[in-house]
C-alpha cells in the first residue's frame, strides 16, 4: 500500500469514508479516519516492539518494569513497588502480578530497603540488567526503524499532537 493510500488520498481508507457519507450524510466520518490511522500506527508499533521480544520469553509488562528500573541509574536504580507502579502509571495490584513473575525468572529481586524496614525496594538482578542491556539496543533501533519515515521535526510535531489527543483521556 502507497503512503498515499495509506494517507486516505484516493486509497482504500477514502472509500471507507464516501461510504459513510452516502450512508450517513448527517455525519462527519472524518474523525474516523483520523482515529482509524492512530489505530493502524498503534498496531504497527506494538507488533514491531513485539518482534524484538520474541524469543525472550517476556511480555510487554515485563519489559516496561526492567525498562522502568534501568533508566533510574547505571545499574538499574531501585524503587517500591508502589514508586514503580506510580512510574509506569499502573495499580499496585497489576504491579505484584507483574513483579512476580520477573521474580521467578530471576530478573528482579524484592530487596529489604534499608530506610524502612516495612518497606521492599525493587531491583534489578545481574541477568536483569544483562538483559535489559542487551534488549534496550534493539529496541531503540526497532522503534527508530518504525519512525524512519518521518522527519525530526515531524518526530516532534507527532509527539505534540498525540500529548494533545492523551490529555483528553477520561473527558
Amino acid at each position: 500500500m502507497s503512503q498515499a493510500d495509506e494517507a486516505g488520498q484516493g486509497g482504500p481508507l477514502d472509500s471507507i469514508l464516501s461510504q459513510w457519507r452516502r450512508a450517513r450524510p448527517d455525519i462527519d466520518p472524518g474523525p474516523m479516519a483520523v482515529c482509524g490511522a492512530i489505530w493502524r500506527a498503534a498496531e504497527r508499533v506494538r507488533l514491531g516492539v513485539g518482534r524484538n521480544l520474541v524469543g525472550e520469553d517476556l511480555d510487554f509488562a515485563g519489559f516496561d518494569v526492567l525498562m522502568t528500573l534501568r533508566r533510574q541509574g547505571e545499574q538499574g536504580g531501585s524503587l517500591t513497588p508502589s514508586e514503580l507502579a506510580k512510574d509506569m502509571m499502573l495499580s499496585t495490584s497489576a504491579m505484584t502480578n507483574r513483579l512476580d513473575k520477573l521474580e521467578k525468572r530471576g530478573l528482579i529481586a524484592r530487596q529489604a530497603d534499608p530506610q524502612d524496614r516495612r518497606s521492599l525496594r525493587i531491583v534489578l538482578t545481574a541477568d536483569g540488567f544483562a538483559l535489559i542491556e542487551r534488549l534496550v539496543v534493539s529496541h531503540v533501533a526497532t522503534e527508530a526503524a518504525l519512525i524512519s519515515a518521518l522527519s525530526p521535526a515531524e518526530h516532534e510535531q507527532l509527539k505534540v499532537l498525540l500529548a494533545k489527543v492523551a490529555a483528553r483521556e477520561g473527558e
